[in-house]
């Protein structure tokens, strides 16, 4: 099946158009809480829009897809792609649930953020920078105009084929794998390979450096370097874990941030006056 040549019908088309122009306001709302959650939900109101007819149901939807999400910004176009095709699916058919678009979303971060940052940032930026500077070095204008081209102006064509790349390819992977029996086992794969992508952002992202030192007699004995040495990252699987529990009991994201910068002023401070 060729992907570009998808029959797409004008609703989808339509849908898609909106879609491709949200998915440029990926860094509008950018945040440290839900860093581009609140872009993929941008991204993915015009197709919930088309899918969800009652308005509670599209509430739940726009909820469930503002949350944490983080790619790079062409590859976001490609994952509301597939989310879409899914969602599609799970109005029209009920075969795919929440948890299943959920587990492919957060499945699909890591590595479309590696390919996205390897080509367009590390490479494609690299040569079209090196084409302007040697343009702008003689006061020639047309090097600023060019890298603009080269360098914004690909990744929008890019997005523009990705995203309906994502929606085709969801679509005619869900039919397929329904039609194998392989969906109880992609859904389980996904939900497994979604948590590991949560706990390796967890040790890559979250960092916990506390320096308590016992004094035994003339030894002194750093505490949490202990304790990193038998379970590297214990700190920070805790304080996530208790986070977490505070935010299903209603505590918002941005009062937690707040209270995590007070906390670490004021036992900064009184480390300070110990010494």
């Amino acid at each position: 099946m060729n992907l570009l040549k998808y029959n797409y019908s004008d609703t989808e088309k339509k849908t898609l158009k909106k879609m491709f122009w949200n998915s440029g306001l990926v860094f509008a709302s950018f945040n440290q809480v839900k860093m581009e959650g609140n872009a993929f939900c941008i991204t993915m109101a015009p197709a919930l829009q088309e899918l969800y007819e009652d308005d509670e149901e599209r509430k739940l939807a726009l909820k469930r897809h503002d949350n944490f999400f983080n790619t790079h910004a062409v590859f976001l176009a490609f994952i509301a792609g597939i989310a879409y095709a899914m969602e599609r699916e799970k109005v029209t058919k009920g075969s795919v649930d929440d948890d299943t678009i959920e587990s492919i979303k957060v499945e699909l971060m890591g590595p479309t953020a590696g390919i996205g940052d390897a080509f367009f940032f590390n490479c494609l930026r690299i040569i079209a920078a090196g084409i302007a500077i040697g343009l702008c070095s003689t006061g020639n204008v047309i090097g600023v105009l060019l890298f603009i081209l080269l360098y914004g102006g690909s990744q929008m064509v890019a997005r523009y084929y990705l995203i309906r790349i994502g929606y085709s390819m969801g679509t005619s992977f869900i039919d397929q794998i329904f039609q194998s029996g392989l969906m109880q086992s992609l859904t389980k794969s996904a939900s497994i390979l979604g948590i590991g992508m949560v706990g390796a952002m967890v040790a890559s992202m979250v960092s916990v450096n506390l320096t308590l030192n016992l004094n035994v007699g003339e030894t002194s004995v750093e505490l949490f370097s202990i304790i990193d040495s038998i379970m590297p990252g214990l700190c920070s699987i805790i304080l996530v874990f208790y986070l977490m529990s505070l935010i299903k009991k209603g505590v918002k994201p941005i009062t937690l941030v707040i209270g995590i910068l007070i906390f670490c002023i004021l036992i900064s401070f009184i480390g300070s006056l110990l010494v």
